[in-house]
């Protein structure tokens, strides 16, 4: 029936209907109307797509919940990986800065608290940023769990995190910790491109994409960060060996971290990653 009314819905080109959320509570579906879009913007739309979609969250309802945090430093295939665990665990993708920016665009306090701190020449506090990850993982999306990736960087942080998690009465299941050589990393960050949109990441030698600047999906350009060459590595590495060893250990003591032997082909990676979740 469910199937029907969306067929049905492409069909009147009349037909003013809404977006719909899918939510699975005792085996049933319940629809519930969100917000009014005209026929010509669901016709947009093909009918294969929308059913793939609406099978996506079917499977999705099935899968287990899960709260993972990547550590790694810069160039260490985390970015890579994250949008495969994504798909594959049905979790929400929560990076630090992208979060930040959707707050302050939002206008929401915490948002607009950071937009303060920021403006003023002032650091984000550590309770700023906790509290905006506790309003997107309240986000439909990440009713299965979430991805969390550059939070925490210091035991400070992980534990004002966990503490936040645990008033939701929610934890961190698993800490994939992505370990590479320093020297590695320097061929990996100078030939990596990115696409901003999804944050599909690419390489010019391990992981071209099928044509050169652009997105294998989509076809935009490919983005280079400012922040990808040597130079700007090193000092990167440095911090990160200082700051972001302490929270390993941290999570090593409530036995939630796996070693993620990054230093290897994509394959080999996805197989590390999908036997410790």
């Amino acid at each position: 029936f469910f199937c029907l009314f969306l067929f049905l819905s492409f069909s009147l080109s009349s037909f003013f209907c809404t977006t719909i959320s899918l939510h699975l509570e005792n085996h049933s579906f319940f629809v519930s109307y969100e917000t009014k879009m005209s026929s010509e913007a669901l016709e947009s739309i093909s009918t294969d797509d929308l059913m793939r979609e609406v099978q996506r969250r079917i499977d999705c309802a099935t899968k287990p919940e899960k709260r993972v945090i990547l550590i790694g430093p810069p160039g260490c295939s985390k970015g890579t990986q994250a949008p495969k665990i994504k798909s594959e665990h049905c979790l929400c993708h929560l990076a630090t800065g992208d979060m930040l920016r959707a707050a302050v665009a939002a206008q929401t306090p915490n948002g607009i608290a950071a937009k303060k701190a920021m403006e003023s020449g002032g650091l984000v506090s550590d309770e700023i940023v906790v509290g905006i990850i506790s309003e997107a993982v309240k986000k439909p999306e990440c009713k299965t769990g979430f991805i969390l990736d550059g939070f925490p960087r210091t035991v400070t942080q992980a534990e004002k995190l966990d503490a936040m998690l645990k008033k939701e009465g929610t934890k961190i299941d698993t800490v994939l910790d992505f370990n590479i050589p320093d020297e590695v990393l320097v061929e990996r960050v100078e030939g990596r491109w990115i696409h901003a949109a999804s944050g599909r990441s690419y390489h010019t030698k391990f992981a071209p994409p099928k044509v050169p600047g652009k997105d294998d999906i989509t076809g935009e350009d490919l983005m280079k960060r400012k922040d990808d060459n040597a130079e700007t590595l090193k000092s990167r590495l440095d911090a990160f060996h200082k700051q972001t060893q302490p929270v390993i250990d941290y999570y090593s003591k409530l036995k939630k971290v796996t070693t993620v032997v990054a230093n290897k082909p994509a394959a080999d990676v996805e197989k590390q990653i999908r036997n410790a979740l």
